[in-house]
Formats: C-alpha cells, structure tokens, sequence
C-alpha cells in the first residue's frame, strides 16, 4: 500500500524523494496497548500512522502512569528522534487503540537523504516543524493547565 502524499510530512518533500521515501514503507501494525518505543531507547525507525491513535508520554520518576503530552493520529510522523544525533527516543509512545503505520527503517532514510541534499533538506525541515508545532501546542496546553 502506498502512503497518502497529502500527509503532513510527505506532502512537504520533492517529488523524486518522496517516491524513493514511499518505497521504502512497511506495513505494520500495533494492537491496543502496545508500548511503540521507550523514552531512551535507540531511535532506530519512525511511522506515518495510517489509522488509530497513539499517545506520547513521558516517564516521571516515582509518578504513574506516565503524564500524556500528546495523541498522534491518522497522518501524523510518529518519532523524530532518528534524525538528530544521537538517535535516542525523547518520549515513549503507546497505541490507544489498534494502529495501522507505515514504517520506515531510520539508517536507510538518513543514507537517503545524505545521498540527495536537496531531499535531505526538506526532510529536515519538514520534521523540524513538526517538531516545532508540538512544542507550540505542549506549551498551549501547560498555560492552560
């Protein structure tokens, strides 16, 4: 199955990359409950969630369950931590409920866009302003706390 261009992250990259990008998607899935990855762990993969909801967290020593900073959904790029050094998980993620994801293999990608610089670019920044958009709506929510 294809990715959908019209997702926040695809849509924002060159054409030629993006068709390269899309054929390197695997289909996976992820049942109710799963834990996705933990914060810490290595940064090896990310997703384009396709359906379903997965929520972001953050482990508090001595606090649970783990605070929710935010729910990725249909089209949303679940991980950017592959791309910075030193590729390590800054929250843990959960499915909400059953996830269907296209995943991507995070070596593969980053060689990728090494070996074409404009993609690479956009690549960058496209995650670096999905990156920035979550801290702008973590920080709505935390005034609003």
């Amino acid at each position: 199955m294809r990715i959908p261009t019209t997702t926040a992250l695809f849509a924002a990259l060159p054409p030629p990359g993006r068709q390269r990008l899309e054929s390197l998607a695997r289909d996976v899935s992820f049942p109710a409950g799963t834990r996705i990855f933990e914060e810490g762990e290595r940064a090896d993969r990310f997703w384009v969630v396709r359906s379903g909801a997965v929520s972001l967290d953050l482990r508090v020593p001595g606090r649970h369950p783990a605070p929710e900073v935010e729910t990725l959904r249909t089209g949303d790029l679940l991980g950017w931590s592959w791309l910075f050094p030193p590729y390590a998980w800054h929250l843990g993620a959960q499915a909400q409920s059953l996830v269907r994801a296209q995943e991507f293999d995070a070596t593969v990608v980053r060689a990728l866009a090494e070996a074409d610089p404009v993609f690479g670019r956009a690549l960058a920044m496209r995650v670096a302003e999905i990156v920035g958009h979550r801290l702008q709506s973590a920080r709505a929510r935390l005034l609003d706390m």
